[in-house]
């Protein structure tokens, strides 16, 4: 509206002034060279009106003739860059894709019209990578290293492509090249992190992790939880106990319920007199996560006192966190351990209806010490082989008997929880089914030991099962396996009938043929995304490899040789 109102009142100016003239003719006479020229003033302020339109329009003929070779050839390359953009777009999702034939397509058409720019650079290599051709992905991140603008990207291409092909001296070069940059990558301070944790070079995972949060990289919670987690590993590497200590009183500050940092604090301080503090810290790190380390360290926080005190210092713990099951199981074995069964069957009565295998370990116990019944010991034995499993400490599907500050399958710093192994669904590890064995046929091998329940592991919808029929065929079993007197010879423990019917029994089948292994590996995405520059392109030939539950970190050649860069 503004510019219309403008433009009116322009036009009237103009109007205005042209009339003004006209009314107002004058003369103008001009002589120059004998010449003599008479005229009205508005003639002549047209006939210099149209002299400079003609000068302005000769004067940008000229200039639009010189400058045309430019011209010409701004329009050529503005024309290419649109080409090679449709051809390097079409590529990088035919990648994305996985459509490696028209993904070639659109590379050798990036390479005529764009040779050079960066991404026809990473589609060159995002293309390798699809077809399988690792030497030539690997070329050409070499070539985006070599340059200033591309140069974070190919170190990163490099790193990843040392990682599939299990070359960790490579990839920690590419990762420390990296991190000189004056802005630190994450992937390059997460990936130095890592490096050293796996080396088991807790000084320099520290002076890492500090570098990490200078640079941003962490957040605070973070960082400190990590920091908890490296001091607590090299607490326990250390040996000399004031150090020791001092280490593990700092990581429980951080991370007060870090279970092994509490536990090692309490323990360390406990053998140097200080229990008044070491049972704050546990107490800490109890009501946070309850757990039987912490349990196992409060009661021995005075070496020298007898079972009944330690008894009752655990019941004094468990009381800071009523109904947790492990409060309840810490009492029990203290309990136990005091010859108080009394206790102990009081502690374990509310957790009989569906027990865990810690549970019907701990009865088999209460019945053999208590009364000295075999028979009842070895039922609650059977039941713990296809009770539910306990929370173990479990990192990426691999299962350990003690905590570790690395996951040995992939590296990851703080990675293992406490929780049932089969919970979630992030197992990268093997799982193996237990073996079902006839009722009659185990009775007939009771002298032979029993395989822990803690190595049974079995599949969650398997364990569902079992409980179901363990349930129907309860009644079954006592009648025609234990005899007329069955119902007599159960568990006086168990309150009623409801709760009978849900304690899993021991359920007599025919045998039937033990399942294969089968590692549950991760299945490749249906669209395999493109990242970049966090991953360079897709693996078409990567492959989760399975990892047996065991105790024992998998051995790795390569890893192995990697450690020795660190030692002295």
């Amino acid at each position: 509206m503004i510019r219309v109102v403008i433009f009116l009142v322009v036009i009237g100016l103009l109007a205005f002034g042209a009339v003004w003239l006209e009314d107002r003719p004058g003369e103008v006479m001009i002589t120059w060279l004998g010449y003599r020229i008479e005229t009205s003033v508005m003639d002549l302020a047209m006939v210099l009106v149209a002299l400079v339109v003609v000068a302005i329009m000769l004067w940008s003929g000229i200039r639009a003739l010189m400058r045309s070779p430019g011209l010409v050839g701004n329009h050529l390359r503005a024309r290419r860059g649109a080409r090679g953009y449709r051809a390097v777009s079409q590529g990088l999702v035919a990648v994305g894709s996985g459509d490696a034939v028209a993904a070639r397509k659109f590379m050798d058409e990036a390479n005529r019209v764009a040779p050079g720019e960066p991404l026809t650079l990473l589609l060159q290599a995002q293309t390798a990578q699809l077809s399988g051709d690792r030497a030539g992905a690997a070329r050409s991140f070499e070539r985006m290293a070599g340059r200033n603008d591309t140069r974070l990207l190919g170190l990163h291409g490099l790193f990843v492509e040392a990682r599939r092909r299990n070359d960790p001296a490579a990839a920690l070069l590419h990762a420390e090249e990296a991190a000189k940059q004056a802005s630190v990558p994450g992937w390059a301070g997460h990936a130095l992190l890592e490096f050293r944790c796996i080396a088991g070079d807790w000084s320099g995972a520290l002076q890492r992790l500090e570098h990490n949060i200078k640079s941003k990289l962490l957040e605070k919670s973070t960082y400190q939880r990590q920091r908890a987690v490296l001091l607590t590993a090299q607490a326990i590497a250390v040996q000399d106990g004031d150090r020791a200590k001092e280490l593990a009183l700092e990581a429980a500050r951080l991370a007060p319920g870090l279970v092994p940092a509490a536990a090692l604090a309490g323990r360390l301080l406990a053998e140097a007199g200080d229990t008044r503090k070491a049972g704050r810290i546990i107490e800490a790190a109890w009501r946070i996560n309850p757990h039987p380390d912490l349990a196992e360290a409060y009661a021995h926080l005075r070496p020298g006192d007898s079972a009944r005190e330690r008894l009752a210092r655990v019941e004094s713990l468990a009381a800071k966190a009523q109904g947790n099951v492990e409060a309840a199981l810490a009492v029990a074995r203290a309990a136990l351990d005091a010859q108080e069964f009394v206790i102990a069957r009081q502690a374990l009565t509310p957790l009989i209806a569906a027990p865990s295998r810690r549970v019907a370990t701990l009865m088999a116990e209460l019945e053999q010490k208590q009364h000295g019944d075999e028979g009842r010991a070895r039922e609650w034995m059977k039941r713990a082989l296809h009770a539910r499993r306990d929370p173990a400490w479990t990192a990426d599907g691999f299962v350990s008997e003690r905590w570790l500050p690395v996951s040995p399958v992939t590296g990851r710093l703080d990675a293992f929880e406490w929780k049932d192994p089969l919970a979630g669904g992030d197992h990268a590890g093997m799982l193996i089914e237990a073996e079902e064995t006839p009722a009659v046929e185990m009775r007939r091998t009771d002298a032979a030991p029993a395989r822990p329940a803690a190595d049974i592991p079995r599949p969650a919808e398997d364990l569902d099962r079992s409980a179901d029929r363990a349930s129907s065929s309860h009644a079954e079993f006592v009648e025609r396996d234990l005899g007329p007197s069955g119902r007599e010879a159960q568990s006086p423990e168990t309150p009623d009938a409801s709760a009978r019917e849900a304690s899993p029994a021991i359920v007599r089948r025919a045998p039937r043929q033990t399942r294969s292994v089968a590692a549950l590996s991760l299945a490749p995405a249906v669209i395999p995304l493109l990242h970049a520059p966090d991953d360079p392109g897709p693996d078409p030939e990567a492959r989760i490899e399975p990892h047996p539950e065991s105790t024992d970190a998998p051995a790795a050649d390569n890893w192995s040789r990697f450690r020795q860069l660190f030692r002295h």
